[in-house]
């Protein structure tokens, strides 16, 4: 993935994360999503997955 799309994310809060990531999730259960469309925000789900699972092991280390 691209640094532009990683660093997209860095501002994103957890909660901001996870409904997009949620958004995402339902737009492809619908399955009425083209197939390149449905690969790219299976990408952008997965970016969000990586961002959620950073800030929560961040949190971990402060506790």
């Amino acid at each position: 993935m691209s640094d532009a799309v990683t660093a997209d994310l860095t501002g994103y809060s957890f909660e901001k994360a996870v409904a997009e990531l949620e958004s995402i999730v339902a737009r492809l259960e619908r399955g009425d999503v083209a197939l390149d469309e449905s690969i790219a925000i299976y990408e952008r789900g997965e970016l969000l997955k990586k961002h959620c699972e950073q800030l929560l092991s961040a949190a971990e280390n402060r506790i």
